[in-house]
């Protein structure tokens, strides 16, 4: 049985219990969700040095670092350096989009020298097949090609997968009647908008979605209905073809869930502020309350360089109104393959988003974590604040490099006149004076 039909059925698995423990719920409560189908637990059975992961209602939120090679640097060394990173930097997941090199043994590596929940998209895999092993062009995969993809990377052990199964003709129609400016950004929709055009056939992923979940039933591993529509700028955002495909993926986690497999839905993307709020909960509406996984949103498109900034406010708002999953996005995004110094800033940014938000969702132990950084700071307790630190390592250098030697003294903006400095004394003498 799988996890879902275990938690339908009423058992508490193993699983579930070390999932639950590691949310600090109760198992029972874990397994209602999981039997709604509003929370997932991402774990392959063939992953079994990783811990499972529950993503969903009423839980942590969750982050993700994308890593992954490309046809200008295939670096096995640089990818798992950068998983490194994002794991010590607090990622829950690492997705690798890995399509230059052998993509195959950086799969591997990752998945063996990590230990976190690993997600990816099968459909790269086979695209790099048939263009390098092959030497066919994208175009001429056939549906055994795209379906072999993804039985590789679920029996190497991968977590949770893309796939862009609500990329359909009917959802191309309505994208060239709105009349996008970015048209499709995913490029895994690319790569699926091209194949049906030039095959003049329907999407492989969609017309076979019951053997999509035969194939992923054994596994036991969580399908991500990916966005293959998402907009790539503010103009597109919460367009036709976006939210045809959002309700084509309602119909699919329905479908999904009754064959026992875990579903979560992936949104937007390049969404304006006062948007985001409508798309999450439009999101949950039609997808039945599955998981929602948010790359950002980015709230503008005039900040290259910046975007891990413009992605973490869009995230925040995302999570707070509902979004389960957060994938960071780096300060190279949009100019280059990230750096290891990108991938640890887009974690915390990321990881940022995802506590404010946790504030406002009411997640037990959020809010205490920043009152007891508030009475470290009051009380000058610098080893306090470190330790609370989302980035403790940034804080000490940063406070190291101001030259304040003394333990408890104030920090170098304010010296002497540090207002906590003022009201501690003013409380000490009001001590003597009583």
């Amino acid at each position: 049985m799988t996890q879902l039909e275990m938690a339908r059925d009423g058992q508490l698995s193993d699983l579930l219990r070390q999932a639950a423990a590691s949310e600090n719920i109760d198992p029972e409560i874990l397994r209602q969700k999981i039997a709604a189908g509003t929370a997932v637990i991402c774990r392959n059975n063939k992953h079994t040095n990783a811990p499972p992961l529950a993503v969903g209602e009423g839980l942590r939120t969750k982050t993700n670092a994308n890593l992954g090679t490309s046809s200008d640097d295939t670096s096995i060394d640089k990818e798992l350096e950068k998983a490194r990173v994002a794991v010590a930097a607090g990622a829950d997941a690492i997705m690798d989009l890995s399509t230059g090199g052998p993509i195959d043994e950086i799969r591997a590596a990752i998945i063996s020298q990590t230990d976190v929940c690993i997600g990816s998209v099968p459909l790269y895999q086979a695209a790099c097949d048939a263009v390098l092993n092959q030497g066919k062009p994208i175009v001429d995969m056939t549906v055994e090609d795209i379906f072999a993809g993804v039985e590789k990377h679920l029996a190497d052990g991968v977590d949770f997968i893309t796939v862009h199964c609500g990329v359909t003709r009917s959802t191309v129609e309505r994208m060239e009647q709105e009349g996008r400016i970015m048209e499709v950004v995913s490029r895994g929709g690319s790569f699926t908008v091209e194949w049906m055009l030039h095959n003049n056939a329907e999407n492989p992923l969609f017309e076979y979605f019951d053997r999509l979940l035969e194939i992923v039933r054994p596994y036991d591993a969580v399908l991500s209905l990916g966005d293959g529509f998402r907009p790539g700028c503010l103009a597109d955002a919460t367009d036709r073809a976006q939210i045809h495909e959002l309700i084509l993926l309602g119909e699919l986690t329905q479908r999904a869930q009754a064959a026992g497999i875990q579903v979560m839905i992936e949104g937007p993307g390049h969404v304006p502020l006062n948007q985001i709020e409508a798309n999450i909960k439009l999101q949950k509406r039609l997808c039945h309350g599955a998981p929602f996984y948010v790359l950002g949103p980015l709230v503008t498109d005039i900040a290259p360089g910046y975007d891990h900034i413009t992605a973490a406010i869009g995230g925040t708002v995302a999570a707070a109104a509902g979004a389960d999953f957060l994938c960071y996005v780096t300060p190279s995004e949009h100019l280059r393959l990230p750096t290891v110094e990108d991938v640890h800033e887009g974690v915390m940014a990321v990881r940022i988003a995802a506590h404010a938000a946790d504030i406002v969702k009411g997640v037990p132990g959020a809010i205490e974590k920043d009152n007891a950084m508030a009475r470290c700071r009051k009380e000058l307790d610098w080893a306090g604040q470190f330790e609370l630190a989302i980035d403790p390592e940034k804080a000490r250098r940063l406070r190291a490099e101001s030259g304040v030697d003394e333990e408890h003294g104030a920090c170098t903006m304010c010296g002497a006149l540090c207002a906590y400095k003022v009201m501690n004394e003013r409380s000490d003498q009001k001590a003597v004076v009583g």
